[in-house]
């Protein structure tokens, strides 16, 4: 069985998009052919898509960076570069994506679903694209965008539609393997599930999904045993199967602490639908704490059973069947948004000045822009200089006090300003 892996960190680097291509037509009796040079292909994107069959994010943790192909350059006779494929990689259901900055990408919840994680470059344009009345024949081209690439953080909270909740040793393994196909580990001894276990419950023409989840100690809200991993997979369960032993010494108490550690987990989980289920009525002088145990609960309905005798389950079975009749699914945080950057962070450009006397460039589109120039090239470099005037940096540096020879860094690039 393979370990169980519910968070991980992994680099998404998207594709880059194709560059495009300087070309122009070479035909007979032809004496100015025009430019002909094609568009790069985009980067592939990277998308999430839901599988049933993975209940683990293991996969992930072995393979840390995922990378989509770039894009094709463009080609000459006008001819496009293609698209490059993109890469999917399959994951759990109930996966939740999140980007760098704690921004929600989107989560996966149902087989087949895809969930865009980081998007490729677009192609660049060939200089077929540039041709105008004022320059037919222009000879430089777009280098293809940079694809999205950032670590994601990457969660899994357990699918389920009913939780089993309860102290370690309470009889949850025992319990999910009467009612369900669930194969649990059973023993004597606390923590005996330290992953959460997933099985399928068939109720006449209803079926439910149920997990037995690591067992709660008090102070769990804190960190304290597997509290915080257990509790984060409670928030997806439509209904709480509260557990408590008619073996303990105290019933009530156990009832209350478990109930405590939800709220001050996730103060939303109060009001999450419980059903209380009184287990081991076997054992000697459970009959006697389960009056006292209804007493004290007295406006809520205890259900009880014996998971080992297998007494009472059938009747639990229709009660947790027709209880999760009334209650919707949740609904998805978010299946369509993508990475992308904060509105408040994407700026043109922002000047700086080093101790060195350098003045430094950086922003947003500024980059894209960088990006997509070949410096290489006399007239790329050319039309890069109008766009820094079109966004008003040449204004803005002399606000900053720029003067002849100054050195004026853009990225990778430094050029001395002239006047």
């Amino acid at each position: 069985m393979s370990a169980f892996v519910d968070a991980v960190t992994v680099e998404v680097k998207a594709g880059r998009g194709g560059n495009g291509k300087v070309a122009f037509r070479r035909e007979a009796h032809v004496e100015f052919g025009g430019p002909a040079g094609g568009n790069g292909g985009r980067g592939g994107h990277i998308y999430f898509i839901g599988d049933e069959g993975k209940n683990t994010l293991i996969d992930l943790k072995y393979n840390r960076h995922i990378k989509a192909a770039n894009g094709v350059h463009g080609g000459p006779k006008g001819m496009h570069g293609a698209h490059a494929e993109d890469t999917y990689v399959r994951v759990p259901l109930g996966t939740i994506c999140y980007d760098d900055k704690d921004n929600l990408i989107g989560e996966v919840l149902e087989h087949g679903q895809t969930l865009l994680v980081a998007e490729g470059g677009k192609g660049g344009r060939g200089n077929m694209a540039f041709a105008s009345n004022k320059n037919k024949a222009p000879d430089f081209a777009e280098q293809g965008d940079l694809g999205q690439t950032f670590l994601a953080k990457v969660e899994l909270q357990v699918l389920a539609d009913v939780g089993l909740l309860g102290y370690p040793n309470v009889g949850k393994s025992t319990l999910i393997t009467r009612i369900s196909n669930a194969k649990a580990k059973v023993a004597d001894y606390q923590f005996t599930t330290l992953s959460p276990q997933l099985g399928m419950v068939h109720v006449e023409d209803d079926a439910f999904v149920v997990a037995d989840l690591p067992g709660l100690i008090e102070f769990a809200h804190l960190g304290v045993g597997l509290g915080l991993q257990f509790l984060k997979h409670v928030e997806r369960c439509r209904i709480l199967l509260h557990i408590v032993s008619m073996d303990s010494l105290d019933p009530v108490d156990d009832y209350n602490k478990i109930n405590n550690e939800l709220v001050l987990y996730d103060e939303k989980l109060k009001d999450r639908t419980q059903i209380v289920v009184a287990n081991k009525m076997d054992v000697e002088g459970a009959q006697e704490k389960f009056e006292s145990f209804k007493k004290v609960l007295k406006d809520v309905k205890v259900i009880p059973i014996s998971a080992l005798m297998n007494d009472g389950i059938q009747a639990l079975k229709y009660e947790i069947s027709s209880t999760l009749r009334n209650i919707p699914k949740f609904a998805p945080k978010d299946t369509t948004k993508h990475y992308t950057l904060n509105a408040e962070d994407a700026v043109d450009f922002i000047i700086t000045k080093g101790d060195d006397g350098v003045f430094e460039l950086t922003g947003d589109k500024l980059f894209v822009l960088f990006n997509r120039t070949d410096f290489n090239n006399e007239s790329a470099v050319k039309r890069f200089a109008r766009q820094l005037r079109g966004l008003g940096i040449e204004d803005a540096l002399r606000e900053q006090g720029v003067v002849h020879g100054d050195i004026v860094r853009i990225f990778s690039y430094e050029f001395e300003y002239l006047e």
